[in-house]
């Protein structure tokens, strides 16, 4: 059995949830495809480990897609200030929103919330199809179309398939798209705790000589974490007791939010410097990990993911009002012109950063603590690194630009 839409993306998650409804509002035909059904309904407590830290940009194309008012419900953590400090160093960064145009410098949102938010969107809309739980077993792409077979013995037949499957992406192998990067040998340690102290609105993080360690405010008091250690400690700091790791977490904080009273279950990730070759095939496109994945120390992932579909679903919608093929390589190629080089940007700027943090040698400390304290000082400075980690920026799609 097989059926024929314009758009066929697969992996409902933010990324690729959000790229079948900004597809599916303007009347076009998708199926997402997923091997889960996300959950709807949790729980109160425990709050999830997975959160986002989503900016000014990612808030908009939300809003622009119809999911942000369900996010707004179910919860989401706005937070004003940033304070970023070196451990080795006087060096020391602080950002607040009272000197943007802006209330907030972003939002800090479990990703359960996202996704369920878009999928309930997705429900609402007559364009799209939702075919989970169902796995890909393989795809075939000629110059006309791209041929999803499904492991149930379905076929999907797509003008453009679009993969977010994530960073191990199966598609991407499929498509035979090769990727370039590196392990960077480190964990990122992630966790949900309570501090002695009000975390403020406050966005912490301070560079520690095995990565840096951030904590993330959450609407409800408590601070999501996540710590960059080396693989070896990341592992043994999840086999702790939770007395232990909360010893170990407060004396890495230098006690900014006082003593470190709850954690909630650990986990840990390996962390990987890793981009497609090409974003793009005839009729095949890569968004979010599965293109790219970079160092999480400033939060980015999410949020340059969100861009991408943002700008995939411009340019289909576009091409598809103006009556020309939407699976079109010249098309998608204009994509990965428009995308590729931002996120090689980002991530370059993140392993950078990772790498003078972690460099333990006297002049780079010195270097790093110079350098904040003059960025800390310029009011110009500031305000362009605060727009453009909001994600403002000139070249941004129609989607995350439209609440500005």
């Amino acid at each position: 059995m097989s059926k024929k839409y314009p758009v066929v993306v697969v992996g409902g998650g933010i990324v690729g949830a959000t790229a079948a409804c900004a597809i599916a509002q303007a009347g076009i035909e998708v199926a997402l495809v997923d091997v889960y059904n996300p959950a709807r309904e949790w729980p109160a407590d425990p709050v999830d480990i997975r959160v986002s830290a989503l900016t000014r940009a990612s808030q908009n194309i939300l809003q622009a897609v119809g999911a942000w008012p369900a996010m707004e419900q179910r919860g989401v953590g706005p937070y004003g200030h940033m304070h970023v400090w070196d451990a080795d160093s006087a060096g020391v960064l602080d950002f607040d929103a009272a000197e943007t145009e802006f209330s907030e410098l972003g939002h800090l949102v479990e990703n359960r919330v996202t996704v369920a938010s878009l999928w309930d969107r997705l429900e609402a809309l007559p364009s799209a199809s939702l075919l989970c739980p169902a796995k890909v077993a393989d795809i075939q792409i000629d110059s006309d179309s791209a041929q999803v077979v499904l492991d149930d013995g379905q076929i999907l037949i797509a003008d453009v398939l679009i993969a977010a499957d994530g960073r191990d992406s199966a598609l991407r192998q499929m498509a035979g798209i090769q990727t370039t990067g590196w392990e960077y040998k480190q964990d990122g340690l992630v966790a949900t705790i309570s501090t002695e102290k009000s975390h403020q609105y406050t966005a912490w993080q301070r560079f520690l000589p095995e990565g840096p360690l951030a904590f993330l405010p959450l609407k409800n008091g408590q601070c999501s974490i996540v710590w960059t250690l080396s693989h070896q400690t990341a592992q043994e700091y999840v086999a702790l007791s939770d007395k232990e790791f909360l010893q170990h977490l407060e004396q890495a904080s230098g006690g900014v939010l006082g003593k470190m009273l709850e954690v909630g279950p650990r986990g840990a990730f390996p962390l990987r410097f890793q981009y497609a070759k090409q974003y793009t095939t005839d009729h095949f496109v890569l968004i979010g990990d599965a293109a790219h994945a970079m160092h999480p120390l400033a939060g980015q992932g999410a949020n340059a993911g969100l861009l991408d579909a943002a700008a995939i679903a411009e340019l289909i919608v576009k091409a598809q009002q103006a009556g020309r093929p939407i699976g079109s390589h010249k098309l998608l190629r204009q994509y990965e012109r428009w995308r590729k080089a931002d996120n090689l940007a980002m991530m370059s700027s993140m392993d950078m950063i990772n790498k003078m943090y972690t460099a333990q040698n006297e002049g780079f400390r010195q270097l790093r603590g110079t350098g904040m304290s003059w960025i800390n000082h310029s009011a110009w400075i500031k305000n362009y690194f605060n727009h453009y980690a909001m994600g403002l920026r000139d070249d941004l799609p129609t989607f995350a630009r439209s609440c500005i």
